[in-house]
């Protein structure tokens, strides 16, 4: 790990602030070390008698570490360059491919630092999985649920990380009816490449627990989704896999993430990830 402080950028940046809200930090992660990360590592560095300067360096890494020491077995959930060429291999797609979707989908990482899948929760989802089970989402809206129960799609309510599986058990624990549990696991995106679960079905899983007992095993089944689900999705009469392949960065963006694609610029961050990795920078 690098050497990384107040205004840092970059992958280290988002490992950090992962390991800071494991540990309890209310702060935002992201790949900006901003004032929140830097008051959260003063604090961290305070606590655990450790020069309190804000600056992430070989003591203050060895002690957040030392504090995960589950990490190890998170790291055996990690795909293998030898993992990502083989599946490239399989499906006839350019390494670069599959690694710029990847990093634009989860910033390269498919698990948090405690070994759970990396999710999002989407409340407007839920309220259609909801819909779609003969549930009126009506009946149990409250100003105690509306961060996890709603019509229209916001991201005001994500949290991210550990935040994202609070919002998941308090969807799912709305009600004791057993189709909130399953319409809650189905309403997030999961994994490396962020697969929403209400595809289960589709992509051949028995169940949605099957389904999310699978993301919960290695990065290798997060790909292994991904690879049914471009497979067996088609967008403007062509599947997913046929757009990336032609490297039309912009309807494989719609056909795999919505039409809010644009707002985000998935398609042009696609587009540059690809170049970074083809051009082997």
């Amino acid at each position: 790990m690098k050497t990384i402080q107040y205004r840092s950028r970059g992958q280290d940046v988002h490992y950090l602030e992962e390991i800071l809200t494991n540990l309890g930090y209310k702060i935002f992660v992201s790949n900006f070390f901003g004032r929140d990360t830097d008051l959260a590592v003063k604090d961290f560095q305070n606590k655990n008698n450790l020069v309190v300067d804000g600056i992430v360096g070989l003591k203050t890494w060895s002690k957040l570490i030392e504090l995960k020491n589950d990490l190890v077995a998170f790291n055996d959930k990690f795909l293998s360059e030898k993992d990502v060429k083989d599946f490239a291999n399989e499906f006839g797609l350019e390494l670069a491919i599959v690694k710029a979707v990847n990093e634009i989908e989860s910033n390269g990482k498919g698990f948090l630092v405690d070994g759970k899948p990396r999710i999002l929760f989407e409340g407007h989802v839920f309220w259609r999985q909801l819909e779609r089970n003969g549930v009126n989402p009506l009946q149990y809206v409250s100003d105690k649920n509306e961060d996890v129960l709603y019509k229209k799609w916001t991201k005001v309510y994500y949290k991210r990380g550990q935040g994202e599986y609070n919002r998941l058990k308090k969807a799912a624990n709305i009600s004791d009816i057993p189709v909130f549990y399953e319409a809650a696991y189905s309403s997030a995106s999961w994994g490396a490449f962020q697969i929403m679960g209400f595809h289960y079905k589709n992509l051949g899983y028995s169940s949605i627990n099957q389904f999310v007992s699978k993301m919960n095993e290695h990065e290798r089944e997060h790909l292994k989704a991904f690879g049914k689900f471009i497979e067996i999705t088609s967008f403007k009469g062509e599947k997913l896999i046929d757009w990336i392949k032609e490297k039309d960065w912009a309807k494989f963006a719609e056909g795999y993430n919505g039409s809010g694609y644009k707002k985000n610029k998935y398609d042009a961050k696609l587009k540059k990830a690809y170049l970074k990795y083809s051009s082997g920078k």
